[in-house]
């Protein structure tokens, strides 16, 4: 059976570090991140449940992890502002991955929230993607919406950051999880940093077995907790989102969490 393995690569290939394990590997990188610098991570078997911790400023997160490799890009510049800032910092990095416990897998918990989503195809669930973010800002990307801050009274950098529509009526964001889930509960965390935010009054989700449902809400810095039940789903849309009657052009989604269990 192949080995975990942990791997700094600078921007030019090289290995800068190295870390490899049986049940588990745990990498701690005495340097400084610079830019370039990506953690590959390489599992044993695909298309199954891992925990893993890219950094230490970050919860341990339960993934789903559907290729052999994952690339985590470390993010500069502008594309950092939207973590604490605290993340990737300094020059002493611990980096764990392992396998997933049932007991981890299989309990009713957020099967939505992943502080490490990235965009594109990483190969690691949930992830989220959208049909815009505001002027391809970091702080307001797709992945702020399942990175578990939810933290809604304003905006921009961190833990404010939120998926921002840039005034698009058609925006739609959807979340996959990479498998069969059965869930009971939708939350969503709608930024509330008013007067400068608008909200929705009303949003459709749309579900990968073909069903609707469309929800109201009101003007809070609540989460808006929906009972909705639906069984085996890989994938849930939310869009059709209609703006309340204010002045404001600025509507946006702090967070989302689906409770639930993997379908069995």
């Amino acid at each position: 059976m192949a080995n975990f393995q942990l791997q700094i690569i600078g921007e030019n290939g090289e290995m800068k570090a190295q870390k490899t394990g049986e049940q588990g590997a745990t990498l701690v990188y005495h340097a400084e991140y610079v830019p370039g610098d990506t953690i590959v991570m390489t599992f044993p078997k695909e298309n199954c449940f891992y925990k893993v911790r890219i950094d230490d400023t970050l919860a341990e997160e339960l993934v789903y992890v559907a290729k052999p490799e994952i690339f985590y890009f470390i993010p500069f510049g502008e594309k950092r502002i939207s973590y604490n800032p605290k993340t990737f910092a300094g020059d002493l990095h611990y980096i764990t991955i392992r396998t997933a416990r049932d007991q981890e897998v299989y309990t009713h918990r957020n099967l939505a929230r992943n502080n490490m989503d990235q965009h594109g195809d990483p190969g690691c669930f949930p992830h989220v993607h959208a049909n815009v973010e505001t002027r391809g800002e970091a702080v307001f990307a797709a992945r702020n919406a399942i990175d578990g801050v939810i933290a809604n009274a304003s905006h921009g950098a961190w833990p404010y950051e939120s998926w921002g529509i840039n005034r698009q009526d058609d925006a739609e964001i959807t979340l996959e999880f990479g498998h069969p889930v059965d869930f009971d509960t939708i939350c969503l965390y709608t930024r509330a940093d008013f007067p400068h935010d608008n909200w929705w009054v009303k949003a459709t989700f749309t579900f990968s077995d073909g069903t609707t449902e469309t929800v109201s809400m009101e003007k809070s810095t609540e989460p808006h907790t929906f009972s909705i039940n639906r069984t085996g789903i890989t994938w849930i849309k939310l869009g059709s989102l209609i703006k309340a009657d204010d002045p404001s052009p600025f509507p946006a989604l702090s967070q989302i969490e689906v409770y639930g269990t993997v379908s069995k």
